[in-house]
């Protein structure tokens, strides 16, 4: 009888201390992303407010052909692509080959390598945008550096929609593949060094132990790290807006930045921003999904 009380008990403890987190969860991310759904598939311009009827009627996915049909749409959809691509093979292994360089002491000074490479994901992503910006416009340091080479030359990387999004993904790569290096340092330090020593001993070259002892005890932390690229991919914002705000012509846009001039800019447009939306949460689920499948097909086990 006692034990089945104190049973009780511990259930009743660990429901109050799940409660207050659930309750956040369902108010904060449950409830709007149903409410967004919801919001797609509807005709609702802002209400009274913004000149628009008060009822709301269901217009089925008339919001997602008409987001389908839109051209900034496939440009946005395509520089979120070639951000992801960025993340995944730039980012990623690029911050992997520092710490693991750090780690195996191939550099010295290491304590400054470690602030050098993580110092950029510390400084606010607005305030990196329009500092490239200024490093990259007509006038700035990067065009006098290139007319120092080639007298005349002429700066149209950001004014030239052709061209536009290559700084942009420059910038990206450098400022966040210190938080990529910091995670693959942290977990490259938790490996048995013992382990490395023996392959080492059993005639196993750098390169073996990466590939069949080291890459396999950080398959989870890898999964992990891409999962973190896509999402932050996705949602890329800040920087692209403090950077080119979109331009030129919107040719630098993303499906984040195009949901926010759909639903803030001129007219409201709440729906069709609610039906962008909720096309990045499927999107990014099924990147997570192609991610996860191509772990378990090819990736190791961590110990």
């Amino acid at each position: 009888m006692k034990q089945h009380l104190a049973k009780k008990e511990e259930r009743r403890a660990y429901l109050l201390l799940v409660l207050p987190a659930v309750l956040l969860y369902f108010a904060v991310i449950a409830f709007p992303m149903v409410f967004s759904i919801g919001m797609s598939v509807s005709d609702y311009s802002g209400g009274q407010i913004f000149g628009g009827s008060v009822p709301i009627n269901y217009v089925g996915f008339s919001n997602y052909t008409r987001m389908w049909k839109d051209q900034y749409f496939w440009i946005s959809l395509k520089n979120n692509v070639y951000i992801v691509l960025i993340s995944i093979f730039g980012q990623i292994p690029l911050g992997f080959v520092l710490a693991y360089a750090l780690h195996r002491n191939q550099v010295r000074r290491k304590g400054f390598f470690q602030t050098v490479i993580y110092l950029p994901s510390v400084i606010s992503s607005v305030i990196v945008g329009i500092l490239w910006q200024t490093i990259f416009s007509p006038y700035g340091p990067f065009t006098e550096l290139m007319q120092y080479f080639k007298p005349g030359w002429e700066n149209t990387l950001l004014s030239n929609p052709r061209t536009a999004m290559l700084p942009v993904l420059l910038v990206m790569l450098w400022f966040y593949t210190g938080t990529y290096f910091i995670i693959f340092l942290a977990n490259l330090q938790k490996i048995d060094q013992e382990v490395i020593e023996a392959a080492k001993i059993d005639g196993a070259s750098e390169w073996q132990s990466l590939r069949y002892v080291i890459l396999p005890a950080l398959s989870g932390v890898i999964v992990t790290s891409s999962i973190l690229a896509i999402s932050g991919s996705l949602k890329s914002f800040d920087l692209i807006f403090g950077m080119t705000a979109g331009n030129p012509a919107r040719r630098t846009s993303v499906l984040a930045l195009y949901m926010y001039d759909t639903a803030f800019r001129g007219a409201p447009k709440y729906p069709l921003a609610n039906a962008i939306s909720t096309f990045m949460v499927a999107f990014s689920f099924l990147l997570i999904i192609i991610t996860k499948l191509v772990e378990k097909r090819f990736g190791g086990r961590e110990e």
